[in-house]
């Protein structure tokens, strides 16, 4: 079954339990989902690597707002934002760990020193790599992170 398959089977089971969080935010993802696919010149079916994608971006849509309203002075609103993030967290691939990212970024900077790249300046072409390896196992904050530790 494809991702958003299992989303709207999901969103029909959520309706029938009455669970008023979990079908909020799946309406929401579908939403979002929807207008990516006729964003564009033409319309287009997303793919899951695609749909995980916009899945990932509501999530840090919701664990930033979720750090606002913490700020902010709101623990209800924070909560609720917190709520629909683990909601769309089941959608989304275990992310890899900080040893198995560090391998992968390790194996890249050898490949782009190997091709006599080094330093600073092979940054962009190690993080597309790594980034071209890991999919979305590891968000493109992390990745960065790791290269500009691994090229220093």
């Amino acid at each position: 079954m494809d991702l958003k398959a299992r989303l709207k089977s999901d969103l029909t089971d959520a309706m029938r339990a009455r669970d008023a969080t979990v079908t909020a935010t799946i309406r929401m993802v579908l939403t979002s989902v929807t207008k990516a696919e006729v964003g564009g010149k033409a319309q287009a079916t997303l793919s899951d690597d695609e749909i995980v994608e916009v899945l990932q971006a509501e999530a840090k849509r919701r664990s930033d707002a979720a750090e606002l309203y913490d700020e902010g002075g709101r623990p209800e609103l924070a909560a609720k934002e917190r709520g629909e993030a683990e909601v769309i967290a089941r959608y989304l691939p275990a992310a890899m760990t900080d040893e198995e990212l560090a391998g992968v970024v390790a194996e890249e900077v050898k490949i782009a020193s190997e091709a006599g790249t080094t330093g600073p300046s092979a940054m962009g072409a190690v993080i597309k790599a790594v980034r071209a390896r890991t999919g979305a196992t590891a968000t493109g904050g992390r990745v960065a992170a790791a290269v500009k530790t691994a090229l220093s």
